[in-house]
């Protein structure tokens, strides 16, 4: 079993990373930069996350790219509404946040019948440890 040195204490991982195939959504969410950005707020709130910024940018003819910077890291979609389809990345550091509320939250959020979800652990080599 490996150990990290983290903000002080012992850890075997520095945070979560999320991977989310979002299908089946509602394309006049997923193509609302608004809506995007406020359910990316939202999300990291849930997750238990600090927002530091957002920023967001909307494509022509459809399409939102958006990232919440957090404290303990960030949350991103990349929207397709024509396919009803987003793609999200959610990597948080630290045991008081929880990636993975965000991720559900979002599935809701756009109205999407199904989702894709990958959660890694991420782990320093023992080595950047001592």
């Amino acid at each position: 079993m490996s150990t990290n040195y983290v903000y002080g204490q012992l850890d075997e991982t520095v945070g979560r990373h999320c991977i989310v195939e979002l299908y089946g959504g509602n394309p006049n969410l997923l193509d609302s930069e608004e809506f995007v950005n406020n359910a990316l707020k939202e999300a990291a709130e849930r997750s238990g996350a600090t927002l530091l910024s957002l920023t967001s940018h909307k494509f022509e003819p459809q399409g939102v790219t958006a990232l919440a910077l957090l404290s303990e890291s960030h949350i991103s979609i990349h929207t397709w509404p024509e396919l009803g389809y987003a793609a999200v990345d959610a990597f948080t550091c630290g045991k008081h946040t929880n990636p993975e509320l965000a991720c559900n939250y979002l599935k809701k959020a756009f109205e999407c019948d199904r989702f894709l979800l990958k959660m890694f652990n991420r782990e320093l080599p023992v080595a950047a440890a001592v």
